[in-house]
């Protein structure tokens, strides 16, 4: 799976690799979908989700940039295998995800799996996760069709980085905002990426 990465799509990345190459992917999905864990596209987890490919973990967790001290909301948390390679790379991630059977076995499996520094809760994913703000990163797993919700802006810390695919239909584009001292939003774009909408109560 790494090898795959690496050669097919040029992204050299030893931190998040390393994290990936600790975590059985297997283990987040079920049934006939397991055989298909380690290959390079995304999985039905029903209720018309999916976990995504390897390649696109690896590269929003890259985009990132975490140290190892952040605390991380995810938007989104869908099998649990996002949240748990990011907690391989940092201090704390908070995970909210909308769907309440989806959320109820992403936290059981976490859980079990020993992934002690990830908190899941079952709720609305533009509303955040206000008691634990402010975030050093927020990465929201789901395609927005044309922006960040300002409550998601408003939890990230100044300098925090906040990673969203945006656009309307399939086709979204990889969008990072990083927040500065006085409150601007600094935008840089890194390409296209496809992805189940972000779904809103």
């Amino acid at each position: 799976m790494i090898g795959e990465i690496k050669s097919r799509y040029d992204l050299d990345s030893p931190s998040v690799f390393s994290a990936m190459l600790q975590i059985p992917r297997e283990k987040f999905v079920s049934g006939e979908a397991k055989h298909r864990a380690y290959k390079d596209s995304p999985i039905s987890i029903g209720h018309s989700q999916t976990m995504s490919q390897p390649y696109t973990v690896a590269f929003m967790t890259d985009l990132l940039d975490l140290k190892g001290g952040e605390k991380v909301l995810e938007i989104g948390t869908g099998s649990g295998y996002q949240a748990a390679v990011l907690s391989l790379l940092s201090k704390e991630v908070y995970s909210v995800e909308i769907i309440e059977e989806l959320a109820k076995e992403a936290k059981d499996k976490l859980s079990k799996l020993g992934y002690g520094n990830v908190h899941v809760k079952q709720g609305r994913g533009e509303v955040g996760w206000p008691k634990e703000a402010p975030f050093d990163a927020i990465m929201v797993t789901a395609g927005l069709e044309k922006k960040v919700p300002e409550a998601l802006l408003a939890q990230l810390k100044i300098d925090g980085v906040l990673l969203a695919p945006i656009g309307t239909g399939d086709k979204k584009l990889m969008t990072k905002y990083i927040k500065k001292e006085n409150g601007a939003i600094k935008k840089e774009e890194h390409g296209i990426f496809y992805f189940v909408p972000f779904v809103m109560k």
